[in-house]
């Protein structure tokens, strides 16, 4: 079993960090009293070992400077449970937090009205260094923004090259109006159009008829290698800043014929085990 602490100062990035982990398949609870982790790995984490196989619990300042003070043996009585178990420790430099509550404007869990900002961060910065002197991973978050947080977290935790992202292909008629939700919209309308032959007009770009009249036309090879490079080259990037979800319109006229034939191939093409594809033809619904 895989369990992860991650802590840090306020403002360092930890929820981005916390949100990476759950991508990458960690069930994740976040702000746990340290008083409570002993028994959350006694009585869930070895009573359910397949939902909890990798856990990332987020341990903070919110907690009670006491409990606190005390990590290291409460860390002890984890590692005699036989758990694997890493710390991962986040901080930014003092000019940059104080930057980031300026830009955001949240309240420091430690600020209050005798309580500046400035000196909140120093009172949790030494709450915090039981946890830091056990850290196996520290990250300064100082010069990094969000998407390269994202690839910090996934290297650190040796997932990079877990794929989460769903891609979606979708035809669509552009007599209906192009989706509102299409990342790219690729025009199909410039192909040699089925619809004019009286035998294909009734079939869709499903049916081999359909299949054999596109497949027999050199532009139609043309345009679906083009689109296939495109997205060969960038998906894999849209990966890296962190995306989840990504869709691929592909048009004509009526969205029946050419852009479903697309669409379908498209699939076929990016088809894999590390890759979810989705197809959707939105006028044959």
């Amino acid at each position: 079993m895989k369990l992860l602490i991650l802590s840090g100062l306020s403002g360092s990035g930890k929820s981005i960090a916390l949100n990476t982990l759950e991508d990458c398949g960690y069930y994740c609870i976040d702000n746990l009293p340290v008083t409570l982790l002993e028994s959350f790995i006694s009585h869930v984490m070895l009573a359910d070992s397949k939902t909890y196989a990798k856990t990332a619990i987020g341990i903070d300042a919110r907690n009670q400077s006491e409990s606190l003070a005390n990590f290291s043996d409460n860390l002890e009585l984890i590692r005699n449970k036989q758990i694997d178990c890493e710390i991962i420790f986040m901080q930014a430099e003092e000019s940059t937090l104080l930057k980031r509550y300026s830009e955001t404007r949240r309240r420091h869990p430690l600020t209050n009205l005798d309580v500046p900002l400035r000196e909140a961060l120093k009172k949790e910065k030494e709450m915090l260094t039981p946890i830091a002197r056990h850290a196996s991973v520290v990250i300064d978050t100082s010069r990094t923004n969000y998407h390269q947080l994202r690839e910090l977290i996934r290297n650190q935790i040796g997932e990079r090259n877990i794929r989460h992202i769903s891609l979606q292909f979708q035809s669509f008629g552009y007599k209906h109006g192009v989706p509102l939700d299409a990342d790219f919209v690729f025009d199909a309308r410039s192909l040699p159009n089925p619809y004019w032959i009286p035998e294909l007009r009734g079939l869709t770009g499903k049916d081999q008829s359909v299949i054999d009249f596109l497949k027999g036309h050199e532009h139609v090879a043309e345009l679906f290698d083009d689109i296939t490079g495109f997205l060969e080259r960038w998906v894999p990037r849209f990966e890296v800043e962190g995306r989840s979800y990504l869709t691929v319109a592909m048009g004509c006229t009526g969205g029946q014929h050419r852009s479903v034939y697309l669409v379908e191939a498209l699939a076929r093409q990016f088809k894999s085990p590390f890759l979810n594809v989705i197809v959707r033809h939105r006028e044959l619904q």
